[in-house]
């Protein structure tokens, strides 16, 4: 931990829906679900309205449905605008800092003692979030975050986390385990909900009584490195560095499904087809590469990768499929996966592989997280109405820009309005009105 609170840590409200609202006024106020709306989706995000009918991330879309009042708003993602008013944010959040690291689209961290001449006091980091929120507010039209600063990471997202939303925590210097230990266990990051199953076996239910546990109980409970891990979180012990994002270079390729997809053996057949073209990129290049990356979405938006470095460099379609796969079956595909990439990357101009080196010698997978915009896959040809889906953005040639409501029955409902108008009328229209276009995520800025 450092001697001041000089780590940040942001976090955009409900992220996903904010943005949706925004965009499309005869939503704001109500309630909006973000998400697969399909039978077998997810929820990524709820607004806060949502929320109050007891809709959240992870849930069914279904059962999101079951509890929503009629009228809710159930949307698809649309990664084109999130992205876009994500990178406002950071680029706001370089100006206090050259070290930034965001975590996803919509929470990052930055180390204020890096930045120039920032007063890093109480007072001075209070009124440094103070004025970032206002302006996150400004320059994107109202999207909303929380603010937590800390001594460290885990205390800097601890504090985003209290005052949701539109929150500002500082949490000073010596007051990190009075702050820690009064919170259920599940705050912690690592503490998913088998860690705290195991946890509440034990009578472990709060941070404090984690901490109570000795490093001997607790890696006997969890395993040597999770179990140390805990142990330190526990007292608030975390010293981790605020890590620029620095570009991997790399070839790869990713397919994003129409649908998500569980069926292992089709997932496989894709990871085939990938491997074939990178490894067909790398030939061309006189390149080969030792690290080959897994690249996932869920359903729940959350984007995995995995990596496996081969003891020598490749360019082997073969062997780069057999590594993503022996991936995939250890990232498993619960719940369905909508993205799927395969890259390969610690490039190097080419070097013949080991043939005889054993495919299972290499070291564990390592696993980040991340929230990305996904590359489209190819277009194919849909049935009429299945080309729109919930939250579109489209344009008719006559009407103008707005946003799909609906579809069925070979109809598509659209209501015509944007971020800087009132909300709009609704008109129903055949699914293949030729004056009907998929149209660009719409600006939100007034025009100068």
């Amino acid at each position: 931990m450092r001697r001041e609170a000089s780590i940040l840590h942001l976090d955009l409200d409900a992220f996903f829906a904010a943005v949706e609202q925004r965009d499309k006024p005869s939503l704001r106020g109500r309630p909006v679900v973000v998400g697969g709306v399909g039978g077998r989706g997810v929820v990524a995000t709820a607004s806060y309205e949502a929320r109050a009918f007891g809709a959240r991330s992870a849930m069914s879309t279904a059962e999101a449905r079951r509890r929503c009042p009629s009228g809710t708003a159930f949307l698809g993602g649309r990664f084109a605008a999130y992205r876009r008013t994500s990178e406002v944010v950071m680029s706001l959040l370089r100006e206090l800092s050259p070290l930034v690291e965001p975590a996803s689209l919509d929470e990052a961290y930055v180390d204020l003692a890096a930045g120039d001449g920032h007063d890093l006091s109480v007072e001075g980091v209070t009124a440094i979030g103070r004025s970032l929120k206002e302006r996150i507010a400004a320059a994107t039209g109202g999207v909303t975050g929380s603010v937590g600063i800390g001594t460290s990471k885990l205390m800097a997202k601890i504090g985003s986390d209290l005052q949701k939303p539109d929150g500002l925590v500082v949490v000073p210097s010596g007051s990190e385990l009075d702050v820690l230990h009064p919170l259920p266990v599940t705050r912690l990051g690592g503490v998913g909900p088998a860690t705290a199953e195991r946890l509440h076996q034990v009578g472990v239910r709060t941070v404090a009584d984690l901490a109570a546990k000795s490093l001997t109980d607790l890696v006997a409970l969890a395993g040597r490195a999770h179990g140390a891990g805990l142990y330190a979180l526990a007292r608030a012990e975390d010293d981790r560095p605020v890590v620029p994002d620095r570009e991997a270079k790399s070839v790869s390729h990713e397919e994003t499904f129409e649908r998500d997809l569980t069926d292992v053996a089709v997932l496989n057949r894709e990871i085939d087809s990938m491997a074939a073209r990178v490894a067909d990129r790398l030939r061309k290049s006189d390149i080969s590469g030792r690290t080959v990356t897994l690249k996932l979405r869920r359903y729940d938006f959350t984007t995995i990768t995995r990596s496996q470095t081969l003891p020598q460099p490749t360019d082997d379609g073969r062997q780069i499929a057999a590594t993503a796969r022996r991936l995939l079956t250890d990232a498993g595909t619960s719940g369905g996966l909508r993205l799927l990439g395969v890259g390969v990357s610690g490039l190097s101009v080419y070097a013949q592989g080991d043939l005889f080196a054993e495919e299972d010698a290499e070291p564990a997978p390592a696993e980040t997280a991340a929230d990305e915009a996904p590359s489209v896959a190819p277009e194919v040809e849909l049935p009429v109405e299945r080309r729109w889906w919930p939250g579109q953005d489209v344009v008719h040639a006559e009407l103008g820009a707005g946003w799909v409501w609906g579809r069925g029955l070979g109809r598509v409902t659209v209501r015509f309005e944007g971020p800087l108008t009132a909300p709009g009328p609704v008109r129903t229209l055949a699914a293949d009105d030729p004056l009907l276009q998929a149209g660009d995520p719409p600006d939100w800025r007034m025009p100068s």
